[in-house]
């Protein structure tokens, strides 16, 4: 494989797997949130934003987790008869389902920054009680789209590299 390509391979599993690793540790940012949320309501007055900050907090750990995912090979997959096919043929069915993963983030990143520019124009804000702005939420949204797409690619030139019997790790 030419250079530049194993560099953008390197860089980008490098950053996704920093990203990723620093990303776990929300999930104890939202256990820590829910805690708060159920101290207040029998001890003090409940809180309006624990709920939501904890809804984001989640959020943010699926949408920036979701690169290092694909970049461990641990999400989902029907293993029915894939687990049965040679190194070959799962590479195959690798770059053809990923070619389609990677046309559905582009279309979701287009319509992700059309909502993300509308919200950052209207000072959209959330429908509840405590009213946040919408825009932060959308842009780390949009964030992680970008990096699951960037993450995608990589898996696609790491299909392609094995079909070409080139191993790019």
């Amino acid at each position: 494989m030419p250079g530049p390509i194993v560099a953008y391979v390197r860089a980008v599993d490098a950053f996704n797997r920093g990203v990723g690793r620093i990303v776990m540790y929300l999930l104890f940012v939202m256990m820590a949130i829910l805690l708060w949320s159920s101290f207040s309501k029998m001890f003090l007055l409940p809180s309006l934003w624990t709920l939501e900050m904890a809804q984001f907090a989640m959020v943010t750990y699926f949408i920036l987790g979701g690169p290092y995912a694909l970049q461990l090979g641990s999400h989902v997959r029907m293993d029915l008869f894939y687990g049965s096919w040679t190194d070959r043929g799962r590479a195959w069915a690798d770059a053809i389902t990923i070619f389609f993963l990677i046309t559905y983030l582009l279309i979701l990143l287009w319509g992700g920054i059309d909502s993300t520019v509308y919200s950052l124009q209207y000072a959209e804000r959330s429908p509840t009680a405590w009213r946040p702005y919408m825009s932060p939420i959308k842009i780390v949204i949009i964030f992680g789209i970008f990096l699951m797409l960037l993450q995608a690619t990589v898996a696609f030139i790491k299909d392609v590299a094995r079909l070409r019997g080139v191993e790019l790790e």
